[in-house]
């Protein structure tokens, strides 16, 4: 049973709504950031990611950016960019990213069943990132964030929407990036009922992204709950925000790597060890991979296609049949001394929406030696790695499009007024 409830969202008025929803804070680092809202006050990045509005020496955990968070989020609440919902609703939020198109119910679920293991994990968190989300939502008192969920596609949920997007949208905008964001509302009491009723049916939910806001919001909740002995169950700190998207309908691209250096080897050096355990195709004009357990490398300008060779990975194990694992685990680590890729700043993570000419201007530039495509992982995998309670690599999966940020915000006290 998957208990996934409406809730009294705060959120902007029509007429702002572009303006205020940015890309997630963890996206674009500071610099990025800052250009983004240059010419934008209201972008939400400014609650989101607030030390873009401090000075670029101050460590951005500092408490002073988190206040200045929770003023930010007050500022856009005193100026009527953003209201609260006056009853629980359901949204129904498409994104349409040219050709691909996908519709999520955005609600609040409940925490009890993350903290269970009926919301099932993928990734292991870091305490770092985690306790920075902790101190972001402890400081502006809600959820600001969705946590990106998704569930075995059921029919039920499929019709509701489908009758629902005939009517005309709350929200309907491109942003810069060119992806379409629509939402429309469902405040009905029937529909409201059946949506309910369709997720009670739903044995497990899986985080798809988003593993840092969940363990945040768990973590203000256990706080929140122990410092007030008079609760009902039904405070909002026992719930996190999310939007649930069913599996048929989600897409992972790849999650490509680049390395700074060769790991003290000469090119003649390295392609010995790396044919150890793949074989090696010169002229990879594809460039990226089109099926598991091959790769491209990009080196001193040219690419090539590796390929794993048998018996170098368990094919059983749902861990280390992974693409990422595979590379991790036999080129990597033994040949490139990568033990940690979470904590080796020598290897950096490329987003596949970045293409590969990113792969290619990185090693042109001087500054990484060598760049691995990957075939991207599937949902597929992921489920079956969730549900034997084991965890992925590092940086295993990239979701598109990027939930937005700013669009609904989960207030966590005070639910019948507007000021938090």
């Amino acid at each position: 049973m998957s208990v996934v409830i409406p809730f009294k969202a705060l959120r902007p008025h029509r007429q702002f709504v572009q303006a205020v929803a940015s890309c997630p804070y963890d996206v674009v680092n500071v610099e990025e950031a800052r250009n983004i809202v240059r010419n934008n006050p209201l972008s939400f990045l400014h609650v989101e990611k607030s030390e873009i509005d401090l000075l670029p020496l101050l460590d951005v955990h500092n408490d002073h950016v988190y206040e200045i968070a929770k003023s930010n989020m007050e500022n856009l609440i005193q100026k009527d960019i953003v209201f609260r919902e006056k009853k629980p609703c359901f949204y129904i939020y498409r994104q349409k990213m040219d050709a691909h198109e996908q519709y999520g119910i955005v609600a609040r679920v409940s925490l009890a069943e993350y903290e269970s293991g009926r919301i099932k994990k993928h990734e292991f968190t870091r305490m770092d990132k985690e306790i920075d989300r902790i101190k972001h939502v402890a400081a502006v008192d809600a959820h600001t964030g969705l946590v990106f969920l998704t569930y075995k596609a059921r029919r039920p949920i499929d019709a509701i929407i489908e009758k629902k997007i005939m009517d005309q949208p709350e929200y309907d905008f491109t942003a810069d990036d060119g992806i379409t964001h629509t939402v429309w509302i469902i405040s009905d009491e029937e529909n409201i009922e059946a949506l309910m009723k369709a997720f009670a049916e739903i044995d497990t939910l899986y985080i798809a992204d988003g593993h840092h806001r969940a363990a945040a919001a768990a973590a203000v909740g256990k706080m929140k709950k122990d410092r007030n002995p008079d609760e009902t169950g039904d405070e909002a700190y026992h719930y996190m925000m999310a939007a649930l998207f069913p599996h048929n309908q989600l897409k992972i691209m790849d999650y490509n790597r680049v390395v700074r250096d060769l790991h003290g080897l000469d090119i003649p050096g390295f392609i010995r060890k790396v044919r150890e355990n793949f074989i090696i195709y010169d002229g990879f004009k594809k460039k990226s991979p089109r099926q598991c357990h091959e790769f491209g490398m990009y080196l001193q300008g040219r690419w090539f296609k590796l390929a794993a060779k048998d018996g170098t990975f368990n094919g059983h194990d749902p861990v280390e049949v992974l693409d990422v694992s595979i590379l991790q685990n036999n080129l990597l680590g033994p040949v490139l001394g990568i033990q940690d890729p979470r904590a080796d700043d020598r290897v950096e993570f490329i987003g596949g929406i970045r293409g590969m000419k990113e792969l290619e201007r990185l090693v042109d530039s001087g500054d990484f030696a060598v760049a691995f495509s990957l075939y991207p992982t599937t949902l597929t995998q992921l489920m079956a790695v969730a549900d034997v309670g084991m965890v992925m690599p590092p940086k295993s999966t990239w979701f598109e499009p990027k939930l937005r940020s700013g669009i609904f915000i989960h207030p966590l006290t005070n639910d019948e007024g507007i000021k938090i």
